[in-house]
């Protein structure tokens, strides 16, 4: 009786629809989960319990774990600052990173920070929520205690097998290329941009030789991503303009 339901009429991406739900939340902390998450009771009570263990932390996360029992390896350190992988936690400890499949949100933290960048469609929004909480001095912890089973990338398979692979390749590509241009700048997003396509372009002739068709569908959607970025990166350009410009004037009066 006290969920609410939130239907969109379109596909607002991935970030947009989360933040559409965030916004309504007035408790203390939101619990992010994807779909292809399997939840149980000692889940939520081991998140229940990390929150009150750690009050100061602005992200709390558990260990993913794949079908077969394996540890999934869901967080690291950023890695625009250290070497982004290592051993898994023996416990409790704080990163650089959490995947956004499943994450609880202190929110009176997270106020500071804010929610999702929705310029990312699809990808990366979570690697940019964290970089921007990295930034912001906050903790993230990751508890390996608490574990939760992700069928990993079954969220994005839709009825059409295809044309899902299609779409990932296609905003993985775009995605990548807006956080290179967001965390370091367009002339290192151009060269990236300009070194995938090509190695794209290579990897196209076996794939179309021995074709297996999801992972032709994938490439052919990361080359049309990368051919089409480049209005998405000027969109983007042209929006740290104007927030630039808007934080000088504020400064200013």
């Amino acid at each position: 009786p006290q969920a609410q339901l939130l239907v969109n009429r379109s596909n607002w991406g991935f970030g947009a629809a989360n933040n559409q739900a965030l916004l309504k939340v007035r408790t203390a902390y939101a619990l992010l989960l994807n779909p292809d998450c399997l939840p149980d009771r000692a889940f939520l009570a081991g998140l229940a319990k990390a929150a009150m263990t750690f009050p100061n932390a602005a992200v709390i996360a558990p260990h993913l774990m794949r079908q077969d029992g394996r540890i999934e390896l869901n967080y690291r350190w950023p890695s625009s600052h250290w070497k982004p992988r290592g051993p898994q936690a023996l416990g409790p400890c704080s990163v650089g990173f959490v995947c956004g499949a499943a994450m609880l949100l202190n929110m009176p933290l997270m106020q500071s920070v804010g929610f999702f960048d929705e310029s990312f469609f699809l990808y990366y929004e979570d690697e940019d929520l964290c970089q921007r909480v990295f930034l912001a001095k906050l903790d993230m912890v990751i508890v390996p205690d608490v574990e939760i089973t992700h069928l990993s990338r079954r969220s994005v398979k839709g009825r059409h097998p295809l044309r899902s692979e299609f779409l990932r390749g296609y905003h993985h590509a775009q995605s990548k290329l807006l956080f290179k241009f967001k965390y370091v700048g367009k002339s290192s997003a151009d060269k990236l941009r300009i070194t995938t396509l090509a190695l794209a372009c290579i990897a196209l002739i076996p794939r179309l030789l021995l074709p297996q068709p999801r992972y032709l569908a994938r490439l052919l959607g990361r080359i049309s991503g990368l051919l089409q970025a480049g209005p998405r990166l000027l969109a983007a350009q042209q929006r740290q303009f104007a927030a630039q410009k808007g934080a000088s004037r504020d400064a200013e009066s």
